[in-house]
Formats: C-alpha cells, sequence, structure tokens
C-alpha cells in the first residue's frame, strides 16, 4: 500500500490528549503528516465555563465544527449561531470566528481542518502556555507557521461578557 492510499487509525486509547485550559481538552486525532496534507482533525471537549477559542480566522485552511454532544456557539463573521448535537458547520477561509460551549453547558465536538496543516505543535504550545511554560507571545509568533491569526470581534466580547 502506497503512502497516499494508506488509512490512518487511531485508537481512542492511544491518542495524544492535551489540557490547554482549566476546563478544555483536546485530543489530537490526525495531523497533516499522516493524511498526506488532505486534513488535520482533533476532539475538543469543552467543559462548563470555558472559554473555548478566541476570535480568529485561517488564510490557507477551512475549518469544520461537528457536535458529537452538547452545545456549542460559534461566532461567524458578525453572526453567533448555537449548534446542537449532530450539528455541523463550515467555515471558510479568512472568516472570523470563535467558540466555545453555550453558558451552563459542555461541548463535546470533531474539529476538522482541510487542506490539512501541522497543527499539532500549535495544541501543545496551547498546552505550554496553560501550564506557564510557554508565552502568549510565543503563540503570536507562531501565527504563519500554523495559520492561526487572532482578531477583535467586539460581538463575541459582549456575548462571552454574560458568561
Amino acid at each position: 500500500m502506497n503512502a497516499s492510499t494508506h488509512p490512518v487509525l487511531v485508537r481512542a486509547g492511544s491518542a495524544e490528549t492535551l489540557q490547554d485550559g482549566a476546563t478544555s481538552l483536546i485530543t489530537l486525532l490526525a495531523d497533516s503528516d499522516r493524511t498526506q496534507g488532505a486534513l488535520t482533525a482533533n476532539r475538543a471537549t469543552l467543559r462548563k465555563g470555558s472559554p473555548g477559542a478566541p476570535a480568529h480566522f485561517h488564510t490557507a485552511m477551512t475549518e469544520m465544527f461537528f457536535v458529537l454532544g452538547g452545545s456549542l456557539r460559534v461566532l461567524l463573521g458578525d453572526r453567533i449561531v448555537t449548534l446542537g448535537t449532530g450539528d455541523f458547520v463550515t467555515v471558510p477561509s479568512r472568516l472570523t470566528h470563535a467558540f466555545a460551549p453555550v453558558r451552563g453547558e459542555e461541548a463535546d465536538v470533531l474539529v476538522v481542518f482541510t487542506p490539512g496543516r501541522e497543527r499539532f505543535d500549535y495544541y501543545r504550545l496551547l498546552e505550554r502556555v496553560y501550564r506557564g511554560e510557554a508565552t502568549v507571545e510565543d503563540i503570536k509568533a507562531g501565527s504563519e507557521r500554523y495559520d492561526n491569526h487572532y482578531s477583535a470581534s467586539p460581538l463575541w466580547q459582549a456575548e462571552l461578557a454574560g458568561d
């Protein structure tokens, strides 16, 4: 079997799980190097009160969210939508977006990027920042490498102010 047709199988017990905040876990499923650049996938487990991900955009990737359980708020440019179990949304490149569980709820989400981009080191960096082993400046320095560009969203800030 050649590399372009090799399946990627990740068993739940062997997936690397990172803690990027007091109420948030990221389970690494498949990075672009394992999918020949087709996609990158992770599972986000957001507990009650999790701030989720701040407003940001990607220049070269579409990001997809499939809610496995719970309820998720998603900023999509100039509007906020609520997704429930089984709901799915794609976020095209360059659209500012953010996400967090609905107030008082949890959210379990499959997150997929296409085309794939090596992002697992980005998630590991987030965990190091949470542990105090790296800084927000390190995240900013990696924005091009990880295609993760933070932006301001007064709408999202107002949404989170009610939490």
